[in-house]
């Protein structure tokens, strides 16, 4: 491990967390020019996941930054004209097109891997990558089926072979159809001049490191890791010469590092107020949510109904540059149900109320209701709020 030259800022955890929300993209006037693709190449990378409440969490994150994006706005900008591309990231995500080069490294783990979860049957690799040169692209119900059985993890070995095939970065998902993958090969979807693992994992790494600080602002070790999950070690290797900088923060009681160019100026300018995804990159690491916003979050959609505390989908809210709140959100034709809300207090209440009706007018809902919460005396300011700014 290289020796790091000792801190030569220090921050307070305010100026922290004022860095980290300009970083991500909730501090200062959003770039509308850039759009969704402005956002995506901001982030770095934008996770994907199955559950759709009021949309899926792709939308919704640039939604809470830019506002009101129409929805088809969205995928379009993630899936036209070779922008973006999907791969295993911080999960299964959507990443700048430009990065494909430096995924190298993790394309070339997964081919060198020794162990699978799923049985590949001789023979699917090949037939499979066959048809998608002939007829792609197609989802894997078009190569002959995804699934042996009804049940979600009984992959065929069609399933098997074109995930496979995309790890190894011989397919690509170049788009989604009713959220099916849609696959073709690496060699018509991406431009010839990235379609390459000519970078060694050093140069790899150095510049997920890199982009992670960036977009984060300031970060731990573990920080900057959970981004693109890399492992500690891998972090270790290459920080020195990533070109960010080690600070110290006050209160965070461990070693930190900074985007040098994100210290040359304080954060200033509007504050966003909305309602943020469960997977959206400011709080999709849960330690690190807490070290800041003093926010204990916890997706509960996997957790039994009769053990949740705030609710199958509960979406954070944010407001002034703090976590206010909490909403579980449900929709009941054009009625934005708010099935649990948490708030911070009554101080909380009218930010609450705005992103709860500009998340129903962005989902075409013309009304919002509140059936429970957690405070009940909480109750009475928000949907006293509520009704004046539905009024």
């Amino acid at each position: 491990m290289t020796t790091l030259p000792p801190p030569a800022t220090e921050l307070s955890a305010d100026e922290a967390r004022r860095l980290a929300l300009r970083a991500q993209g909730f501090l200062g006037a959003p770039d509308r020019r850039a759009g969704v693709r402005g956002v995506l190449r901001h982030l770095g990378a934008v996770q994907l996941d199955t559950i759709s409440v009021l949309a899926r969490s792709h939308e919704l994150v640039p939604y809470a930054r830019l506002g009101a994006v129409g929805r088809r706005t969205v995928d379009d900008a993630y899936w036209t004209d070779t922008h973006a591309f999907e791969y295993w990231s911080h999960a299964a995500c959507i990443l700048p097109i430009e990065e494909w080069p430096h995924f190298a490294f993790r394309r070339r783990a997964y081919r060198n891997r020794p162990h699978w979860n799923h049985h590949l049957p001789d023979g699917d690799y090949d037939r499979v990558v066959k048809q998608l040169r002939t007829e792609g692209p197609l989802t894997a119900t078009d190569l002959g089926g995804a699934k042996k059985t009804s049940e979600w993890w009984d992959w065929s070995g069609t399933k098997v072979a074109v995930e496979r095939a995309l790890m190894y970065g011989e397919v690509v998902c170049v788009e989604r159809r009713g959220w099916k993958r849609v696959y073709d090969l690496a060699e018509r979807a991406i431009p010839a001049a990235l379609l390459h693992d000519d970078l060694d994992d050093t140069e790899c790494l150095r510049r997920l490191v890199r982009l992670a600080g960036q977009s984060l602002g300031v970060g731990t070790r573990a920080d900057i890791a959970d981004y693109h999950r890399l492992k500690a070690e891998q972090v270790d290797a290459v920080i020195a010469d990533s070109g960010l900088v080690p600070v110290t923060v006050q209160g965070w009681g461990r070693p930190a590092w900074a985007d040098p160019a994100a210290l040359e100026t304080a954060p200033r300018g509007r504050h966003r107020t909305t309602l943020l995804s469960p997977f959206d990159s400011l709080v999709w690491e849960r330690a690190r949510t807490e070290r800041i916003f003093g926010f204990t979050h916890r997706l509960e959609a996997y957790v039994p109904k009769q053990k949740r505390v705030h609710g199958y989908f509960a979406m954070p809210v944010l407001a002034g540059g703090r976590l206010v709140g909490r909403v579980d959100p449900a929709r009941e034709g054009r009625t934005l149900v708010a099935k649990q809300v948490t708030l911070d207090g009554p101080k909380a209440a009218p930010a609450v109320a705005q992103a709860l009706v500009e998340a129903a007018s962005w989902v075409d809902c013309a009304d919002v209701r509140v059936e429970r919460v957690e405070a009940p005396e909480l109750r009475e300011p928000l949907t006293r709020e509520l009704a004046r700014l539905l009024a």
